[in-house]
């Protein structure tokens, strides 16, 4: 079997496939999204402000080394394995297994080295207590967790949304629990990391079991060795994952950074409120962006059998419906947003209302342009991706520091709406110089 370019209709039957896995994700998340509400909500009246916000450096600085350190090798699956597994070819299946296998062992182990020797020796400067450095090291471990990423990408290639779905309803169940039991028992910091650290294994156990068994069901583990060639027999594969890695790392792990920034700048106090803030509006805009992981298989299909115009189509019927969810998403929380925040985290959280909005601003923005990004790397522009992303990433760091300081925790919000901006531009342009030069190849 070999891959064909589809018909220019097959666009429509496209987005309706993404939508239906996005959909199978959407159940997971909307269950998910109340019981991390919950297990936050608890922790936070369990600790109060300043533990809580404890809690909340400690793990956003174990989830910033996790996306640093981690290789996104789900992309590398998907881009280097619809080819193999569309034609049969079961041998390079395994090695692009294998070579994603690798990159998350050495990411992880990486991960935890750097944790806790940062936590033992830096810990004062990330504005923990002196005795909080031994604790916040134990909880790095749990790095070695977040960086395996190649179930994921097994899972998106196979179709399975269902298996994924799954993982963060385990992880925060196990959260919840353990946070209502340590509320009733007014369990210290320490206990609440070791329950937020067991989520996180609870995930990682559910989501590569998920993985290992799908492969197995279908026949395509037959033959697999985990001794064998840990590479991929492709040119620029490994400058494809150092690229992927790079622009997620300054995607991702800059939510935490600037967590941990407002933390050094302000204090535990206004950490919580920019972390609370941030989980409430990525919590709405949630449903939307979990287009993303369903548009990422089907344009990596797309890209191989060379229907870029399809691709477009697709695009664009996503950034309209997305931004028009956006917008109402944006409503709810500029008039909702405080009465709400007080209601499920307390009153002394209210505050957090205002951030907040400015936080499901960007979101908005980048909900119009979520198909951006998908599109830049499975065409492979994952390059220019992370030029766009250092640019517009050192901008916001440079000026961050002085805008905290000077007009306090809102300010970071501000700065994060005219972030968003950016990147959607600069990823906007990329996608444009790219269809030109196509267009001179084609008509020289």
């Amino acid at each position: 079997m070999s891959l064909e370019a589809p018909p220019a209709s097959a666009a429509g039957p496209i987005l309706r496939r993404v939508l239906k896995n996005a959909g199978k994700l959407l159940g997971g998340r909307t269950v998910n999204a109340g019981l991390s509400l919950a297990y936050t909500a608890i922790a936070a009246r369990a600790l109060g402000v300043h533990v809580f916000g404890l809690l909340v450096l400690i793990h956003a600085f174990a989830q910033f080394l996790g996306d640093v350190v981690k290789f996104q090798s789900w992309q590398t699956v998907l881009q280097y394995g619809a080819r193999p597994l569309a034609e049969g070819r079961a041998a390079d299946l395994h090695r692009v297994i294998r070579f994603t296998v690798v990159l998350d062992a050495v990411s992880g182990l990486a991960g935890i080295a750097i944790g806790v020797a940062v936590a033992l020796l830096f810990g004062a400067q990330l504005g923990w207590p002196p005795g909080q450095g031994p604790a916040a090291a134990a909880y790095a471990v749990s790095v070695g967790f977040m960086t395996a990423a190649t179930p994921l990408g097994v899972l998106r290639l196979l179709d399975r949304f269902d298996i994924m779905a799954g993982q963060a309803v385990v992880a925060s169940t196990v959260r919840i629990g353990g946070c209502a039991l340590g509320y009733v028992l007014h369990a210290s910091l320490g206990f609440f990391l070791v329950v937020w650290a067991a989520g996180t294994l609870a995930g990682f156990l559910f989501l590569s079991g998920g993985a290992w068994r799908e492969l197995r069901r279908r026949g395509l583990m037959a033959g697999f060795r985990w001794r064998g060639p840990a590479t991929v027999n492709v040119p620029g594969a490994w400058r494809f994952a150092w690229a992927t890695n790079l622009n997620a790392t300054l995607g991702v792990a800059f939510t935490h950074l600037v967590t941990l920034m407002i933390g050094a700048l302000l204090g535990a106090s206004d950490a919580a409120l920019w972390r609370v803030g941030r989980q409430v509006a990525d919590a709405i805009a949630k449903p939307v962006r979990l287009l993303t992981p369903a548009l990422y298989p089907e344009l990596a299909r797309l890209q191989a059998s060379g229907a870029e115009k399809i691709m477009w189509r697709v695009a664009w019927r996503i950034c309209l419906a997305a931004g028009a969810v956006g917008v109402l998403l944006l409503g709810i929380s500029a008039f909702a947003g405080e009465p709400l925040l007080r209601l499920v985290m307390g009153p002394a959280f209210g505050a957090a209302a205002a951030v907040m909005t400015w936080q499901v601003g960007a979101a908005v923005i980048d909900l119009v342009a979520l198909p951006l990004e998908p599109m830049v790397i499975s065409l492979g522009r994952a390059g220019g991706a992370v030029r766009v992303r250092v640019v517009v990433a050192v901008c916001y760091a440079a000026a961050l520091p002085f805008l905290v300081r000077r007009f306090g925790v809102d300010a970071a919000g501000m700065a994060l709406v005219a972030a968003s901006a950016a990147l959607a531009v600069g990823m906007f342009g990329l996608l444009l110089r790219r269809a030109a030069r196509a267009r001179r190849q084609k008509s020289a």
